[in-house]
């Protein structure tokens, strides 16, 4: 696939938002490079997009919200744009059916790339001449990383569907090493500061930041593995109503689940489909793609429960935001890490490897409001019937993932890198 030919920033005062712009496109191609034109068009179920769907559309959104309300003189690349590369932003105007984006055979991906080269040199333009856009020029900065993400998420489910289970990248697997057995860290309760409240980066439902009152708990200091996933298989815990919420109950039963999504069985052995390939499941890596509902039972069966989002936050602050995320290369959760590979932290794969499930309702925050406009769009008008994940997982940028960063999906949602960490409370 053709790369787009970008202008250098050459004006210094401008040159790291400008760069951090130019390098979030550039990873979007490189993302969607190792995809053959065939492979970005598919859209395999209602909740995936096609590759080019997710190129096309951040690039919408920065012509959309920056380019034609802010830069003298630009014109459109294309007028049905506007129709087709809208996601759901009632304010802006109509906009093509989510569940029919597969059926968007033009424009190619060839002159997707076009839009893009033709979106990035403006935008240079535009971040040349004014930093009164910074805070926006910010905001689609990490739309178009939640994208990278979904992209990843959407070409996995994409090439998992086909027969011959083709990989997104050549196979690294190694089997890991025996974490060991999970330990509990006590974690003191009382009145806890929760949300972002300070500099830099963040969206509007990471605040405002406001105090919450814990009891005194206890987290798992590793995420859930595989192989203790197979121990709940083998008891027979997708059978047993007695660990599932109702809900969880009626679509175990609709879906057919007998194991997390993309895991399946040949002669008595588990197999699992990755972006690196097919290879045996895991025992000693975390488990992921397994709903909340999922997670729940599971958490039931452990003795255990899930924690809510506040109780993550509080004991995890202050550990250093690192850990296996896109730019590792793996693509895929890996071994659990030991405790002297993170400085003495005692939880341990706090960031990266998988979106952990919390017990917490995706809600506003005490004195949350919307942005005024159709970007005030961007999050609350989720905020019902979705669980919030925290953490970020193995697909994540790096520099998106951030202690307040509150991921959310539908309870039954699989196909996000969904994991699992178990809480208790204090004895």
């Amino acid at each position: 696939m053709p790369q787009p030919h970008l202008p250098t920033v050459t004006d210094t005062d401008r040159r790291t938002l400008a760069n951090r712009f130019l390098d979030t496109r550039s990873m979007t191609e490189e993302l969607a490079a190792p995809l053959s034109p065939e492979d970005q068009q598919i859209q395999s179920m209602p909740d995936v997009s096609p590759t080019k769907w997710h190129r096309a559309h951040t690039t919408w959104f920065f012509e959309t919200f920056l380019l034609q309300p802010s830069l003298s003189g630009y014109e459109s690349f294309d007028p049905s744009f506007a129709y087709l590369f809208n996601s759901y932003y009632e304010a802006v105007g109509p906009r093509h059916t989510r569940t029919d984006r597969g059926m968007i055979s033009r424009p190619t991906a060839v002159e997707v790339a076009d839009y893009r080269r033709h979106v990035d040199a403006a935008m240079v333009e535009l971040l040349g001449v004014t930093d009164e856009l910074d805070d926006l020029v910010e905001l689609g900065i990490h739309h178009e990383q939640q994208h990278q993400e979904l992209l990843l998420m959407d070409a996995k489910h994409v090439l998992s569907v086909n027969p011959t289970r083709p990989s997104y990248l050549p196979s690294e697997y190694q089997p890991a090493t025996d974490p060991g057995p999970a330990g509990w860290v006590h974690v003191e309760g009382g009145v806890v500061p929760i949300g972002h409240g300070g500099s830099g980066f963040a969206f509007d439902n990471e605040g405002p930041r406001h105090e919450v009152l814990l009891r005194r708990y206890q987290l798992a200091d590793r995420l859930v593995t595989a192989g203790e996933w197979l121990a709940f298989i083998d008891d027979g815990g997708y059978e047993r109503p007695d660990l599932w919420l109702s809900d969880g109950w009626h679509t175990v039963q609709a879906e057919g689940w007998n194991g997390p999504m993309y895991w399946f069985c040949e002669n008595d052995d588990w197999f699992v489909h990755t972006l690196r390939g097919v290879h045996p499941v895991g025992e000693h890596v975390p488990v992921v793609h397994v709903s909340q509902y999922e997670a729940d039972a599971f958490a039931r069966w452990a003795g255990a429960r899930l924690p809510t989002e506040f109780e993550w936050e509080h004991a995890v602050a202050g550990q250093p935001v690192e850990g296996n995320v896109v730019s590792t290369g793996a693509l895929q959760p890996t071994r659990v890490a030991d405790h002297h590979d993170l400085a003495n932290s005692p939880i341990r794969q706090a960031f990266g490897d998988v979106w952990e499930w919390t017990a917490s309702a995706y809600l506003p925050y005490p004195g949350f409001e919307t942005a005024e406009g159709a970007v005030g769009e961007y999050n609350g008008k989720f905020m019902s019937g979705q669980i919030v994940l925290r953490g970020g997982c193995a697909v994540t940028p790096a520099d998106h993932v951030r202690l307040t960063y509150r991921n959310f999906f539908p309870p039954r949602s699989r196909w996000c890198f969904g994991g699992v960490r178990l809480a208790k409370d204090a004895s």
